[in-house]
């Protein structure tokens, strides 16, 4: 997932952000992480179907996975910026307020971050989704 970010970062604007290395450290550890959870629900839901239904199975949690993990962490560096203003955690302000700021992070993820799947993210999606499924035999 950084090679996808890299790729069509590069197409976007060349390369010129300011935060290259953040956004592949994101992108990385968002598939990195998603990783083992998907092989887990892969495995426990189609493990004794077809290889058309492993295929379509891999390929759905394979890419809700990768996306869930990497906007959570997006939203968790948006708290950790946000918390030197927002109240105690355990207040009702306060749980408000990550409420908000996860909200609005994932928000903005959805908005800026899912382009960066594409174009190479689709085709190794299906790749790895059809290498797991006949793993998974």
């Amino acid at each position: 997932m950084a090679a996808s970010a890299v790729v069509s970062l590069y197409f976007r604007n060349r390369l010129e952000t300011d935060h290259l290395a953040q956004l592949l450290v994101l992108y990385l550890a968002g598939g990195m992480l998603a990783w083992p959870f998907v092989v887990f629900a892969a495995r426990l839901v189609a493990r004794s179907a077809g290889i058309e239904t492993r295929f379509a199975a891999c390929l759905v949690l394979l890419a809700t996975g990768t996306v869930a993990m990497t906007a959570f962490l997006f939203a968790m560096d948006y708290r950790l910026f946000y918390s030197q203003w927002h109240q105690p955690l355990l207040t009702k302000t306060g749980l408000r307020q990550v409420f908000g700021t996860f909200a609005s992070a994932v928000y903005q993820f959805a908005v800026l971050g899912l382009g960066l799947y594409l174009p190479v993210g689709l085709p190794v999606l299906a790749a790895v989704s059809l290498w797991l499924a006949k793993a998974m035999r």
